[in-house]
């Protein structure tokens, strides 16, 4: 009985793997088991940063927030304590927005929670 093999399905497999490698330097590009290797690692990679991108803005935003209001005599922990107690629900990247781009309203906010 001859020796059955699915030509099709593994060249469509290498197909795939070097064309998501398209535009790799070097080997990474053409070699079929060294792309596969760097692409691996590149996907890895791309899912961890998708997780550390929110990590990042939030701190950005903390920071920002922050920074306003140390400028009013409050520190960001005291300022988001009184958010809570009186009951203003607003996120860190809104408040953050406010702080960076209308500093009037953020203003009046931070005299409503004194």
């Amino acid at each position: 009985m001859p020796r059955s093999v699915n030509a099709v399905a593994s060249r469509a497999k290498r197909k795939k793997i070097l064309a998501q490698a398209k535009g790799f330097y070097g080997k990474r590009k053409n070699v079929y088991t060294v792309a596969k290797n760097v692409l691996e690692k590149g996907l890895g990679y791309k899912y961890v940063g998708r997780k550390l991108k929110k990590r990042e803005y939030r701190s950005l935003w903390i920071t920002r927030i922050n920074a306003a209001v140390r400028e009013e005599g409050m520190s960001y922990s005291v300022f988001i304590h009184k958010l809570s107690e009186k009951g203003i629900d607003l996120n860190r990247k809104v408040l953050a927005d406010l702080a960076m781009n209308e500093p009037e309203a953020f203003k009046n906010l931070i005299a409503q929670v004194k």
